[in-house]
């Protein structure tokens, strides 16, 4: 167990029979130093005793994570394909056992690569399993009822799942629950299952199919979750992915309801081993917690499950089969859930004897803290450090208590300096401190000890940007969206950090993921927009300006952005004019009607954005300028007339003939405004435009008698006499 003391985890609890563990590893160790050509198996063995201690410990440890790699590739060598398995064991194998052991390996290797997170991988080898097993699962929509007083049916979510067994399956059915009597003990045992007529709840645990009903007398339309019946391997593989389907998306309320058809399958299966069973019920207790109609009968299944995990009965033999096979939470850790599911129905009492018991310290001193109860907490942990000095879970409890760091560094001290969490608190404390290197530096020491803890290397990715070390930033992010793939602030970070350092075509992509995970903020949508400009590609730069308006309820907006794109497609058309004359000599002028239609759409998007923030009442007199600029590129000079009269008006105010900046402004707009009505007038032969501009600059003249010796003075000047000329030749 020196991984463990290596990087100084802690456990969930001591096990009593701790050296049964150590004396299992050394003999497979042992017996790994024969002639492998007949220890094939001894790599599974050694596998699954590294996931029992990944199991126990309640941080993931990167040394046992490599074990588990190496140890998980020489298993899938040897028993990954069904013709390694039959060359193995040969004449040994029954019926049907080849693909069992094939699938076994593949659906042990697919629940390792999820502990760790490695989705895609899982994935594979979830899929591979699924096949090996002859199991193929697919969702259909069925009608039926969901509550108990519900009267008209809705479509419910059905998982489907067509098997294919050998011959001799059949007769290996009964090996689900061992002896008949066995299977109706264990039925009669098992506490944690309220039936369907439950008193806290009118919500049915499974749908009450409607053509269930209609046709209950017709064997051929049963409900699909009844007409297969998954062998056990086939019934694991169908909860694997059931945590696959709840950790692929972003966690939501249609995460649970994702999950419920794989639970509802399993859970219409008659017959199922004992972890299989316990599994699905943990599911649906983690489903249903998070509903408040049916939170009071997840309280109870858990209560009940606890209780079943720790009797008796079941016997070893039953509890045994297939545990490898599921991702069963060890008791301790069950237990740990169940006190949190305690807290969030507000029982703080209850969950405080269950954290006491498992000597949680984290999770005891958070409900002293609900309690009011500090003081207690403090004085708790004081007590139990007089009675084991040297452990340095207490004394980073009691830092976090008391938040002082002289306890941390006692932790480091009594644990040789390997105590990864205490290197966490102070790297913490560093950066409260704004001493950005030395929160590096420890942040470094931390992750060495423990580099699979994700959060760790995005606070240390943090960190170095403070510090100005670009690369360890861009580093430190990128290891840490490989262990949390669904860190959308760390893909954030990565795309800002590419930005900051020119880098836009890696932005992008960076970006894209990011958008994923925070859809709903509209500062990634801005500063995905910024790096769209930079790589050319307008269309997806106004879709996301677009997303920035809809989510800060069109508040904000990057009048640069815009004024730039507006740019772009006002030098479009000339350019599109040559290119058409220059495909009409060549006879092929599709690419530059292509061209036409496409600026004319994005013209369109952009008027949609500027009329979206116009209409909101945000606009200023450089959105009026704009959104002029775009009626006269859509050949509007009406409208645009009309939006350059109040660009000028926003930009009036009390100190406009006092200041030179504001009179500049007002100078120009108000010069364009005047060419506008020229045009106006030129093409309609009406007068009353000119009349308007005369008298504008006459006023505007008027009034700005401290800039007669300015240039946009004299513009203006210029531009009243030309029109005074064109009023006289009418």
């Amino acid at each position: 167990m020196g991984c463990m003391g290596f990087c100084s985890l802690s456990f969930y609890w001591f096990p009593c029979s701790w050296e049964i563990l150590t004396y299992a590893e050394l003999m497979l160790t042992c017996i790994k130093s024969l002639d492998p050509t007949y220890c094939c198996s001894v790599s599974w063995w050694l596998c699954r005793l590294s996931m029992v201690q990944q199991n126990i410990v309640d941080e993931l440890s990167s040394t046992l994570f490599d074990q588990i790699q190496e140890y998980k590739n020489k298993t899938l060598a040897h028993f990954g394909e069904l013709e390694n398995v039959f060359s193995y064991w040969g004449p040994l194998l029954c019926d049907g056992e080849g693909s069992y052991f094939v699938s076994a390996a593949l659906l042990e290797a697919g629940i390792a690569e999820y502990k760790y997170g490695r989705i895609d991988q899982s994935r594979l080898y979830l899929d591979s399993a699924q096949e090996a097993c002859g199991l193929h699962l697919s969702l259909t929509g069925i009608l039926g009822f969901r509550t108990i007083h519900q009267v008209n049916a809705k479509s419910q979510m059905v998982l489907v799942a067509n098997t294919s067994r050998p011959a001799a399956g059949e007769e290996q059915e009964t090996e689900l629950t061992g002896t008949q009597g066995d299977a109706v003990a264990l039925k009669n045992a098992r506490s944690s299952v309220p039936g369907e007529s439950d008193e806290f709840c009118d919500i049915l645990r499974m749908p009450r199919l409607l053509e269930n009903e209609n046709d209950s007398g017709n064997e051929n339309t049963k409900d699909p979750c009844k007409k297969a019946v998954p062998t056990a391997i086939q019934q694991a593989a169908v909860l694997a992915e059931c945590l696959h389907v709840s950790r692929r998306s972003r966690y939501d309320e249609m995460s649970g309801w994702e999950m419920a058809p794989y639970i509802e399958l399993i859970d219409s299966q008659e017959e199922s081993y004992f972890v299989v069973r316990s599994l699905c019920d943990i599911l649906r207790i983690r489903w249903e917690s998070t509903r408040s109609r049916t939170k009071q009968r997840a309280l109870l299944m858990m209560e009940n499950l606890v209780e079943d995990v720790g009797n008796d009965f079941p016997v070893a033999a039953q509890r045994a089969k297939l545990v490898f096979g599921v991702q069963m939470p060890t008791l301790p850790a069950l237990r740990k859930e169940y006190g949190e599911l305690l807290i969030s129905c507000g029982i703080v009492g209850e969950a405080l004897d269950i954290f006491k018991d498992l000597e949680l310290w984290d999770n005891l001193i958070y409900c002293y803290r609900l309690l009011g109860k500090v003081a207690d907490a403090t004085s708790l942990i004081n007590t139990r450090i007089s009675v084991t000095p040297n452990d340095p879970r207490l004394w980073c409890s009691l830092g976090d208590v008391t938040n002082n760091d002289d306890h941390y560094k006692k932790a480091l001290e009594v644990s040789n300096n390997k105590s990864a969490r205490a290197l966490r608190a102070l790297a913490r404390s560093a950066y409260n401190r704004n001493d950005f290197h030395a929160s590096k530096m420890l942040w470094e020491s931390a992750l060495a000890l423990n580099s699979l803890f994700p959060d760790g290397w995005f606070a240390y990715g943090r960190v170095a940007w403070k510090d100005k070390d670009l690369q360890k930033a861009v580093d430190a992010f990128s290891r840490s969206v490989q262990i949390d793939p669904e860190n959308g602030e760390a893909w954030n970070n990565i795309a800002c950090l590419h930005m900051i350092r020119g880098k836009s075509q890696a932005a992008v992509q960076a970006f894209k993921e990011a958008v994923k995970f925070k859809r709903n903020s509209w500062e990634v949508w801005d500063n995905y927009s910024k790096v769209l400009l930079d790589t050319g590609n307008i269309q997806q730069t106004l879709e996301a300006v677009k997303m920035v308006l809809n989510l800060s309820s069109n508040k904000r907006y990057n009048i640069d952005l815009l004024e730039k794109v507006m740019t772009m497609l006002e030098e479009q058309p000339a350019h599109l004019s040559y290119t058409q004359e220059a495909e009409s000599v060549s006879s092929t002028s599709d690419d530059a009607n292509h061209e036409t239609r496409k600026s004319n759409q994005l013209l369109d998007v952009i008027g949609d954005i500027l009329q979206q923030i116009v209409r909101s009442g945000g606009s200023n007199s450089e959105i009026w300028g704009l959104y002029a600029r775009w009626h006269k590129t859509k050949g509007n000079l009406i409208a645009c007339s009309e939006a350059m009269l109040k660009q000028v008006r926003s930009l009036q105010g009390s100190g406009l003939w006092h200041d030179q900046k504001k009179f500049t402004k007002y100078a120009q707009a108000s010069q364009q405004l005047c060419k506008v009505y020229m045009e106006i007038s030129s093409s309609t032969g009406s007068q009353r435009e000119l009349f308007s501009a005369e008298m504008h600059l006459k006023s505007s003249l008027k009034q700005a008698a401290d800039f007669l010796n300015t240039l946009e003075y004299k513009a203006l000047d210029d531009c009243l006499a030309e029109i005074k000329n064109l009023i006289g030749s009418a």
